[in-house]
């Protein structure tokens, strides 16, 4: 079966790599996603897991968010992380090239800027030469539509089921209303889609319908000399008698 890894760095891009992993997983099916969060069990050994999760994967998505570059080094806060062969995301990113997988680089955010071959560690210098997508929470729908397109493209067997998560912020074509209330002029309305043929504006004294089609409205209880209803059609005079005979 067709499978996915999501790479990334603590601290610089775990909050994206949930959001796309669940994403992906709702698209793909569960099993298909492998972040190391979820996916490896506890009493597993998570080196071995880890590249054993590469291995058995088609495609790496390299989560790369402002600080990934220049994070430092655990081990030797006055170094990169990056520059150390022992490095996590290095090690995952280099077991996928010396696997022939496919890495695509995700930008996160809006200024994350692409890598340069310079900036990176000659192992890795590939990298700026791949072509990489963009995700921003602002514009959330549309990034991970395009994520889960390019994998499908990339990976045989790989088909978007079309429902995905609905990720935290994204906008959408659909309107929700809802107003609360008890008593008369009140409504609640959801999931409100496409184009709308008529509105019902409901009020103290009942509905008005402001579409095209016949207007319903509430006809007044009127009583006493002086006063006048006329609803319908009228083809004849209007006589008005007050009172008694005079």
């Amino acid at each position: 079966m067709p499978h996915v890894f999501v790479n990334y760095r603590t601290g610089d891009g775990e909050q994206a790599a949930t959001t796309v992993a669940r994403d992906l997983t709702h698209r793909f099916g569960p099993g298909l996603v492998f972040r190391a969060s979820e996916s490896i069990r506890p009493g597993q050994l998570y080196p071995e897991e880890l590249l054993a999760g590469v291995r058995r994967s088609d495609a790496l998505l390299a989560l790369i968010g402002p600080n990934w570059l220049e994070a430092p080094d655990v081990s030797d806060p006055d170094s990169r992380a990056l520059d150390n062969p022992e490095d996590w995301v290095r090690k995952e990113i280099l077991e996928a090239l010396s696997n022939g997988l496919p890495v695509i680089p995700v930008l996160l955010g809006r200024r994350t800027e692409r890598l340069t071959a310079a900036a990176l560690p000659r192992p890795l210098a590939r990298l700026a030469y791949v072509q990489s997508l963009r995700y921003d929470h602002q514009q959330a729908g549309t990034d991970l539509d395009r994520i889960a397109e390019v994998l499908s493209e990339l990976v045989p067997g790989l088909e978007d089921s079309g429902t995905p998560e609905e990720p935290a912020g994204a906008t959408h074509d659909t309107v929700t209303n809802s107003l609360s209330g008890g008593g008369d002029g009140h409504t609640q309305a959801r999931d409100i889609s496409g184009g709308l043929n008529s509105t019902v504006i409901r009020e103290s004294h009942g509905p008005v319908n402001s579409g095209s089609g016949p207007q319903n409205v509430h006809q007044p209880h009127l009583d006493g000399d002086g006063s006048t209803y006329i609803s319908g059609d009228n083809e004849g005079g209007v006589n008005h008698r007050f009172g008694g005979r005079r």
